[in-house]
């Protein structure tokens, strides 16, 4: 083990180029044009497994218009345990790109941060991944403590439908005892943290029509629907002004938090007002009453627009009604609700407060189901000794607001608890301009990982 971390030591600047090899590659999985890129990314990876002893590396080819899993196993070490390792290599756009001060696939090392598009997320936690396997397979003869399978993916940021089916259909080939997951933060710098929650999610598109084509406002207005305004009443009335949604029935199934457990997220060191200003640059905190940040964050369900899009945007005037607008919206979810249940609600609630003159249709996009994990087993707590030996401190357990749907069915396909063990950080800005990954945490991360493998192996 030691030998391993010393290795992983001596290589850090190289570890740290390989990855800037992949950010390069502009893996935008919700954009046609970078198809290609995707898959590029996808065969980076494959090659990166093979190159350090992986075996039966295969860049499995995804069905329909989708993007390509990477698999790849060792599994040499009878009677060890099994580990399923997961990641994913496709990226968020990167608009908008007026915001960045550095180009977002050309990584760029300041303050200690490495900036790029998937830095974080996640393509960085990742390769430490990758780069954790590397260090154990070059100091301890060819082998691994324990048995390793891999899974990436190329569709988490849209919504991970190739690698649902796979789960779903090749229970056996992914065959495990626990799974270690490496895309989420540490609650704080140089705080060791495993997340236990994750909220899920339904992500929608609400398409508005009026009339047949376009309308001159002059000619028209005062007579004909705007599909803008009626979109703008609908979005109106999903929630209220204190945040509290107002469709009927959809928060009749949550679970709330242990009490318990909601002490024990009082006692983390958590400003609320640095989280305000330095995280987000917002001028106040809003949200449902009667809960904490935390809470609103990590435990009650939300409604979000993302994107309202139709007629005419362009420089200078056109004066049109347009003949449709389109919204995206997503609602995220908290055990125990269901994205088949929450959904009808939306839809049944939208399609009766739409306005009159006008249709609806409400489509879903993807899906995914909130999920808690169970801290009493032995995983969790080898992964907490491993975690204490690079960081020195105890570990924290934390919820997260965000969703990664592939947990839910790992637990509910292949019947094995997770290991959700990230080290990004809060201000790290995934998803947004300028998202970074703190570079001494990318090398801490490589070297508890492979930690945590000799931990799980013994």
């Amino acid at each position: 083990m030691d030998a391993a971390v010393a290795y992983a030591r001596e290589h850090a600047a190289r570890f740290l180029d390989d990855l800037k090899v992949l950010l390069r590659i502009p893996s935008v999985s919700t954009l046609p044009e970078h198809k290609g890129d995707v898959r590029k990314a996808a065969e980076w990876v494959a090659a990166d497994l093979r190159r350090m002893g992986m075996e039966h590396v295969e860049v499995i080819p995804a069905k329909g218009e989708g993007h390509p899993l990477v698999y790849a196993d060792w599994l040499h070490a009878p009677g060890k345990p099994t580990v399923l390792c997961y990641a994913h290599y496709d990226v968020q756009p990167p608009d908008p790109l007026d915001e960045w001060v550095t180009p977002p696939f050309e990584p760029t090392e300041r303050n200690q941060n490495l900036y790029a598009r998937g830095a974080v997320d996640d393509k960085g936690q990742l390769v430490l991944q990758l780069k954790a396997f590397e260090a154990l397979f070059k100091t301890n003869g060819g082998k691994l403590p324990l048995n390793v399978r891999v899974i990436c993916e190329g569709e988490e940021e849209v919504g991970g439908e190739q690698i649902a089916a796979f789960v779903r259909e090749h229970p056996d080939r992914l065959k495990a005892d626990f799974a270690l997951i490496s895309d989420t933060e540490m609650f704080a710098p140089e705080l060791p943290t495993l997340c236990v929650g994750l909220r899920g999610m339904i992500y929608t598109e609400l398409e508005v029509r009026g009339a047949k084509a376009d309308l001159h406002s002059g000619m028209y207005g005062g007579a004909a629907p705007n599909p803008f305004v009626a979109l703008a009443q609908i979005i109106s009335e999903l929630k209220d002004r204190e945040g509290k949604i107002l469709i009927p029935g959809f928060c009749d199934d949550v679970q709330a938090p242990s009490a318990e457990e909601l002490k024990a997220w009082k006692n983390l060191p958590f400003d609320e007002e640095e989280y305000r200003e330095k995280e987000m640059g917002a001028p106040k905190l809003v949200g449902e009453k009667g809960y904490s940040t935390l809470e609103r964050t990590w435990a009650r369900p939300t409604l979000d627009v993302h994107g309202i899009v139709g007629g005419f945007t362009g420089a200078g005037a056109k004066t049109v009604i347009p003949a449709k607008a389109t919204a995206k919206v997503s609602m995220r979810l908290v055990p125990e609700m269901t994205p088949e249940k929450s959904f009808r609600q939306y839809k049944a609630y939208v399609e009766k407060i739409k306005p009159e003159g006008v249709t609806v249709d409400v489509r879903l996009i993807h899906s995914g189901a909130p999920i808690v994990i169970g801290t009493d087993n032995e995983y969790v707590r080898a992964a907490t000794r491993a975690l204490k030996t690079v960081w020195g401190r105890d570990t924290v357990f934390i919820r997260s607001g965000g969703s990664i749907p592939v947990v839910g069915d790992f637990e509910k396909y292949l019947k094995i608890p997770s290991v959700m063990m990230g080290f990004g950080l809060p201000d790290d800005g995934l998803h947004a301009p300028n998202e970074k990954f703190h570079i001494p945490n990318f090398h801490r991360g490589i070297e508890s990982v492979i930690r945590f493998f000799e931990e799980a192996g013994a």
